[in-house]
């Protein structure tokens, strides 16, 4: 199947979804067949995102492996690693800013009429590990096999950082090894395009079993909020795009392109993880090598969370608003400094946007509960914010690849 006929068919799927989702909510939600629907149909779902979990702990290993042995010394992986946190820092901080004036200048929280919640209500989200110290235990592994085992990529990535420079000191000796893992990673890829024919189905189940369960018209009473921010996401697009076309030229723009497809697919599984495959894959026909690639890309799955970021300052001054609460603009600027440093610990969190956000609003005096006002709607943002980090990482890849002048057909 190639690229432009499965495009095509997950659009369609979505669209489908949508229209089976809405029939089955408008004449089954009475009866209970919608609730027994939407436990049968996400199946559909888990075994895809399941299939694509299976495949990421190896391609992550054993590409930074095959990357960092082939790199050089150890100078040479400190200066990319230098240039890499150095460009996640900036778009963290342009994600945030953006995120804090578009939601000061559309005001969507603002008269939106909708009952506030208990200030006792329980949002039902653990903060536990939300925190530096356990952050930088967490990074550690102290099993590899454990890590693996739960796809925690930041974990991976140390590990195969330090096997990838033990490797390399070996010269010849280790060359046989790291062929041998480069062809394994070439076979997950391989497994990654016949587990791809396989997405249809799964966009179609996604998005069916969600509006099967909320119906239409939780998009309608949600509206103002979710187009303010989809438009803020669309202004994020072009400012990165824009940043990135400094550095890569007209290129960038070609490289948007080449990464519809892994960010379509983020966006209609709101998994940014599901798409890691195709990105990488993507990314490396563009011309990046992979020994760069292999080390930007699974590490900003963990540190330039673009969309992500975005999400949290807009969604906390939302919630101020709703509550009618005013926040001077430096108590604003202090809540995204906590909000830089507190969202590096997200990964491995689950519904880690939302975990961070409710962190944020107790340290504000903001009411915890309001959390629960976006849980509703959650699923159709993050469908936004993962598409973004896929965008965002595709051009931080290649970004750094040109800085080390190893960007292909330049």
């Amino acid at each position: 199947m190639n690229s432009k006929k499965l495009t095509n068919f997950i659009l369609g799927a979505m669209i489908l979804g949508i229209v089976s989702g809405y029939f089955v909510y408008a004449f089954g939600a009475e009866s209970g067949f919608a609730a027994e629907y939407v436990s049968y149909i996400s199946l559909l779902t888990d075994i895809f995102l399941r299939l694509i979990k299976m495949i990421i702990a190896p391609l992550v290993f054993t590409t930074l492996v095959v990357g960092i042995s082939r790199m050089g010394d150890a100078s040479t992986i400190g200066r990319v690693g230098l240039k890499t946190f150095g460009w996640f820092i900036a778009m963290s901080v342009v994600s945030l800013l953006l995120g804090l004036l578009m939601v000061n200048v559309l005001h969507p929280g603002v008269g939106i009429n909708l009952p506030l919640p208990e200030l006792t209500a329980n949002t039902g989200l653990s903060k536990s590990g939300l925190n530096l110290p356990d952050f930088v235990r967490h990074i550690f592994p102290s099993s590899i096999v454990d890590a693996m085992g739960k796809n925690e990529i930041l974990q991976i990535v140390v590990f195969a950082i330090f096997f990838g420079v033990a490797a390399g000191s070996f010269g010849q000796r280790a060359e046989e090894l790291i062929r041998n893992l480069d062809m394994l990673s070439h076979i997950m890829l391989k497994i990654t395009t016949a587990v791809m024919k396989f997405a249809p189905v799964a966009v179609f189940a996604a998005v069916s079993s969600v509006i099967a369960e909320n119906g239409l018209a939780i998009l309608l009473t949600y509206g103002k909020f979710m187009l303010a921010f989809y438009g803020s996401i669309l202004t994020l697009w072009l400012v990165i795009i824009l940043i990135s076309s400094l550095v890569l030229k007209k290129r960038a723009f070609h490289l948007v392109s080449m990464l519809r497809q892994p960010i379509l697919l983020a966006f209609t599984t709101a998994s940014s993880e599901a798409a890691y495959p195709m990105t990488l894959e993507q990314v490396e026909r563009f011309g990046c090598k992979n020994k760069i690639a292999s080390f930007v890309l699974p590490v900003g799955y963990s540190f330039n969370l673009d969309g992500s970021m975005m999400y949290c300052s807009f969604a906390t001054i939302f919630i101020a608003q709703v509550y009618s609460i005013e926040m001077p603009i430096s108590q604003q600027l202090l809540m995204l400094l906590v909000l830089m440093i507190t969202s590096k610990g997200i990964a491995g969190v689950p519904r880690a946007s939302l975990v961070v956000i409710a962190a944020t609003l107790s340290q504000f005096n903001l009411p915890e509960a309001g959390v629960l006002l976006i849980l509703g709607v959650d699923h159709f943002l993050d469908m936004a914010r993962s598409a973004t980090n896929v965008l965002g990482n595709g051009l931080a890849t290649a970004v750094i690849s040109k800085w080390e002048g190893e960007l292909e057909h330049q």
